[in-house]
């Protein structure tokens, strides 16, 4: 019975978080598309570069590979939720700018089925869509602003066979809206508004397989694959027209459904880990998704989009002295870093972005409990042309709640 009340509990908090779970994006890039792409990376992972699909750990939830969940202790209930806090510097035609945002990352628990089986239920950002900038046009100006994002709730399974292989999926309903907004205001003083709006309502599939060896008694290799399956989405999608100086009503333009005119692209990610003595782990992951194959409609009044073949390499490390010794001897370090060709397209120009990372594990005294501290630097800008230059400045804490919830005292 005290199991249950812990479990509606956190179910409970699960569903109220919905509405704090952060849009971070803070960058006119994110006006194309479905906005600046999320890739499930808890803080742990976020300071080892975003690497995940091979990493199997009974202490650290891995949303990346959904294989990962069997690897938990059959007593053992994961709990984890992160919160960051960012700074970004811009340039664009010499003149500079800078901007600052955060909130609520993700919140995510894990548990076991059985000993060999073990599931993970949380809320995690897919995308996210944050601007406002203007400039100058023949007799006005224009002025650009953007909100929303997409979330992904998500429930998983997975499954271990002979020891050494795992199995696993995870299941996401996609929901969210995006807003675009284009102001135009005219040197006779008259304002007009264009506004784009789409909301999705979707379900998605991923699917995971993790195969690990060792050596010997110290050394582990393990490999990591993800697959998520393209499909058209869900929702629906139109603009508004505004006179903002009459009072006469909005007219809509290009009202659509999104099935069959706006989808998502089959993804594939892989990557290869390998552990030393349970004091060190180190890991390289590969992600390609086939943008170019992705249905986006052009709606009238607004700009065609166009998207580019995403892939991404990032490497990380993470070492513990001494799991067993002292308090500064039981920190777990990490580094970390990053190269991203992104799916977004502005006019010819590819956006693209890298990173490094780092970060700590930080143990609370007398418990399992792990408080995890992350700094991460990004660059993106476009290439051939630059466009908007951008430096981000990332901090992320994320608290890993590690309880022996299912641990059943002996009645003496």
């Amino acid at each position: 019975m005290k199991i249950t009340k812990q479990l509606l509990v956190l179910a409970l908090l699960l569903s109220s978080s919905v509405a704090m779970l952060a849009q971070n994006a803070m960058t006119p890039y994110s006006r194309y598309g479905y906005g600046i792409l999320q890739d499930n990376a808890t803080s742990t992972q976020r300071a080892m570069g975003g690497v995940g699909y091979a990493m199997s750990s009974g202490r650290q939830i891995n949303v990346m590979n959904p294989a990962s969940y069997a690897s938990i202790d059959s007593l053992t209930f994961l709990f984890d939720m992160g919160i960051g806090a960012t700074a970004l510097w811009s340039e664009e035609n010499g003149r500079s700018g800078k901007d600052f945002g955060g909130g609520l990352d993700y919140i995510t628990m894990q548990f076991p089925i059985s000993k060999y089986m073990g599931a993970s239920v949380g809320l995690l950002p897919f995308s996210s869509v944050g601007y406002s900038f203007g400039n100058e046009i023949v007799h006005g100006s224009n002025a650009y602003e953007g909100s929303g994002g997409l979330n992904q709730l998500y429930a998983g399974l997975s499954g271990r066979f002979f020891n050494h292989f795992s199995v696993g999926a995870n299941v996401s309903y996609l929901f969210g809206t995006t807003i675009n907004d284009i102001y135009a205001y005219t040197s006779e003083g008259s304002t007009s508004l264009f506004e784009r709006v789409m909301q999705v309502r979707d379900w998605r599939l991923q699917i995971g397989a993790q195969y690990s060896f060792n050596v010997d008694k110290k050394n582990k290799f393990t490999l990591g694959a993800v697959y998520t399956p393209g499909k058209d989405l869900l929702g629906k999608t139109w603009g508004m027209k505004y006179d903002i100086d009459s009072d006469e009503a909005p007219d809509t333009i290009g009202f659509t459904k999104t099935k069959g005119k706006y989808s998502l692209p089959s993804s594939w990610g892989a990557g290869i880990s390998y552990e030393w003595d349970n004091r060190l782990m180190a890991e390289v992951d590969f992600t390609y998704q086939l943008w170019k194959d992705a249905k986006y409609s052009a709606l009238e009044s607004f700009e065609n989009t166009r998207f580019d073949n995403r892939w991404e390499v990032s490497a990380g490390l993470q070492y513990t002295p001494k799991p067993r010794g002292n308090y500064a001897q039981r920190i777990q370090y990490r580094v970390g870093g990053f190269y991203n060709h992104d799916y977004l397209m502005v006019n010819d120009n590819n956006v693209k972005e890298y990173g490094v990372t780092a970060g700590f594990g930080l143990p609370v005294n007398g418990l399992k409990t792990i408080v995890n501290l992350g700094f991460e630097y990004r660059h993106r800008q476009a290439s051939p042309q630059a466009l908007v230059k951008e430096d981000y400045f990332n901090i992320t804490v994320g608290v890993n709640f590690n309880e022996m919830w299912f641990w059943k005292n002996k009645i003496r």
